[in-house]
């Protein structure tokens, strides 16, 4: 029986708490990141700088969320905004076109 359990340990069907540790979910998380512009204060978040809001824009016009961008609060609201105004005056897309 100690043999058919060690063969088991780590893959399918393994008791709770044995195994490479994923059934834990802090260790999905991974490393956390760091607000680009928390780490480097001379980056400005401006309206008219297309090249540095395309990064936090999907390939579908979506705007990327927090917890995946990485960015703190504060600028993500920042970046949020600057997009709205880069899209109003028409420097990018509100949505994809059907192409």
């Amino acid at each position: 029986m100690e043999f058919d359990r060690e063969e088991r340990k780590g893959g399918r069907g393994a008791p709770r708490g044995e195994g490479d540790g994923t059934d834990d979910p802090r260790r999905r998380q991974g490393r956390r990141k760091m607000c680009r512009f928390c780490a480097d204060v001379k980056i400005v978040i401006d309206y008219k700088e297309i090249a540095m809001l395309h990064p936090y824009v999907t390939d579908r016009g979506k705007l990327v969320p927090r917890r995946i961008s990485g960015n703190c609060a504060k600028h993500q609201r920042a970046i949020t905004q600057a997009v709205k105004r880069a899209r109003n005056i028409a420097l990018m897309p509100f949505a994809v076109s059907g192409e």
